[in-house]
């Protein structure tokens, strides 16, 4: 009779102890993500600004001086479909290390998820002008002229022009904007779909841009043709749309 008693005793201790675990194992976590960029799988980082270093698909030697660019509307769907905005948008500054990484202001479960997506810029119903105070104070706005908001991104540099001259480029993401309809804005933002996870207890998501993939995936980037004045070019805005869509990558998850 006490062997029963000293073995039911047991098994409740260990029940109680496994859903104790399984309670911590299910509390919501929050979702770390790692923002790296590349040139052709070459690592880059503030420290190789200002250097005529990199080479475009059109055989043109640049510079890069400033990047900076704006994502929004990350979340992760969990393979029974739920879906989970884990955080509305951040500014990505190659200039600010801090704004490289950060912890999702939502959080999600633990366990398997088909999709990480994220939207480059913001759709056109979020980019409201002004109304963004931090990027307001990180003057990313775009001119009321230009149809307001926000930028996507400002990628600016130097190359060497057809005469050999060094001489600015500056690749500005925006909505493209109709020329026969300055109020009539295309939304040019996209959304990148980088791959399923499981999360754990600490995961952290690592991203990587490959900034050659701008110059030359599908278009091949002349910079002799665009290099400056290209916010309120309709056209080329469809173009920088187009190449956008293969420069992110997912690198790796760790927990």
């Amino acid at each position: 009779m006490k062997k029963k008693i000293i073995l039911i005793i047991g098994l409740f201790f260990v029940l109680s102890s496994c859903s104790e675990d399984k309670d911590i194992s299910l509390a919501p976590v929050a979702i770390t993500l790692n923002f790296s960029h590349s040139w052709n799988g070459t690592e880059i980082t503030s420290a190789d600004f200002d250097q005529l270093k990199f080479t475009n698909e059109n055989g043109q030697t640049l510079s890069i001086e400033k990047l900076r660019y704006l994502i929004s509307e990350v979340s992760m769907t969990h393979e029974s479909g739920v879906k989970t905005i884990l955080d509305n948008y951040k500014l990505v500054d190659l200039e600010n290390n801090e704004s490289m990484s950060f912890q999702t202001s939502e959080a999600v479960l633990p366990g398997d998820y088909n999709s990480i997506t994220f939207r480059f810029g913001f759709k056109e119903e979020d980019n409201i002008d002004g109304a963004y105070q931090d990027l307001n104070t990180a003057n990313f706005n775009v001119p009321e002229p230009l149809g307001g908001g926000y930028h996507f991104m400002q990628f600016d540099g130097k190359y060497m022009n057809v005469s050999s001259i060094e001489a600015p480029f500056l690749y500005h993401v925006i909505s493209a904007i109709d020329p026969t309809n300055v109020n009539d804005a295309i939304d040019t933002s996209f959304t990148i779909n980088i791959g399923s996870a499981t999360v754990g207890s600490n995961t952290n998501i690592n991203i990587q841009m490959d900034v050659s993939e701008w110059f030359k995936n599908p278009n091949t980037w002349d910079l002799n043709e665009y290099d400056i004045n290209l916010m309120g070019n309709y056209d080329v805005q469809l173009l920088m749309n187009q190449n956008g869509t293969s420069v992110f990558d997912l690198v790796s998850i760790t927990q």
